[in-house]
């Protein structure tokens, strides 16, 4: 296994830039692993789609506002951070820009002047420990971040947000999850499908790629979650009554599968899914088309296997299906 494997051409026009005007409109690609078959549907045929009986696992993780801009106190020249986890009370691991200008000991002034950042440690890649004076203002001023390859400014930032959203502390969306609004969820529990919240705070491997050749030597990113006791519970009693656990989406997956049997879990999540990992929570999986060569294509194609999610690619190219963030979603059952 090579990291090439999971590669793909996308042409630069199905990278969708902007969300769908209704959430649920978006197309569906589903696949049965067991037929190796696939068909097309929309989002708003999810019920149709489903089981009484089945459970859907939600990442109700919301995105703050991550990327926050600055001045390097003494020289005055122009810095950009983008909060990636919260190691402590102030205390953050971020990204930042110029990285070779911002050392350990460089000090940051934020907005108006009334907030202050120091580099504590330097680490790989352009990441920095970085303390802040005040924590409870680092947001106020801050963006929500878009991923790089969306190049349009987004008009209401809640679009870039799930409606179930509660629990601040991603970088990025879940992004299978904007798929759903209040009255699809209603409409899937009307018709006997249980719906579950948990929390896994989404970092910088959603849209990093892997640059090893070797995908088995990439270092994952470590995310925190969290699954409460009651939502343990249920998903538990479903997989010991042979019923259906679907996780929306890989953030989803991630938790659950980091989780095992264990009916509830807190604690950071750095499980690297590749081919030949044996799920033990999860059978079914809702989630958008990934990057080439990233960790959630990987843990896609560990799913449903390698060549069955790269020729579903490529028919999804073929029929100009949207991609990434903003695009369409595919069901895998």
């Amino acid at each position: 296994m090579q990291t090439s494997d999971f590669d793909y051409d996308l042409p630069e026009e199905l990278v969708a830039q902007t969300p769908i005007e209704q959430r649920d409109e978006s197309r569906l690609m589903v696949l049965d692993r067991a037929g190796r078959s696939i068909i097309h549907r929309n989002f708003f045929h999810l019920p149709e789609l489903l089981q009484s009986g089945d459970v859907l696992v939600f990442n109700r993780s919301r995105v703050i506002p991550a990327r926050i801009y600055g001045r390097r106190e003494g020289t005055g020249g122009r810095v950009e951070l983008l909060l990636l986890k919260r190691i402590s009370a102030d205390t953050w691991e971020a990204m930042v820009k110029p990285a070779k200008r911002l050392k350990t000991g460089a000090r940051i002034i934020l907005g108006s002047g009334t907030n202050l950042a120091e580099i504590i440690r330097e680490e790989d890649e352009g990441l920095r420990v970085v303390r802040f004076w005040d924590e409870k203002k680092l947001l106020c001023g801050g963006e929500v971040p878009l991923p790089p390859y969306i190049h349009h400014k987004l008009e209401d930032n809640e679009r870039y947000q799930t409606v179930y959203s509660s629990d601040p502390g991603s970088v990025a969306a879940p992004t299978s999850g904007l798929h759903f609004t209040p009255e699809l969820i209603n409409r899937l529990q009307t018709t006997g499908i249980q719906t579950v919240f948990v929390t896994l705070h989404i970092g910088l491997d959603t849209f990093r790629p892997i640059k090893n050749d070797d995908p088995c030597q990439h270092v994952i990113h470590t995310e925190y979650g969290r699954i409460e006791a009651d939502a343990g519970r249920i998903i538990q009693q479903a997989r010991s009554e042979g019923r259906r656990v679907i996780s929306v989406g890989t953030s989803t997956a991630r938790l659950l599968e980091q989780a095992g049997s264990v009916q509830a879990y807190e604690g950071w999540t750095d499980l690297f899914i590749l081919p030949g990992h044996r799920f033990k929570v999860i059978d079914g999986l809702i989630t958008n088309f990934h990057l080439p060569r990233s960790s959630l294509l990987m843990l896609v194609s560990a799913f449903a296997g390698h060549e069955f999610i790269m020729s579903s690619y490529r028919e999804a190219i073929q029929e100009r299906y949207r991609f990434y963030s903003f695009g369409d979603a595919m069901l895998i059952l």
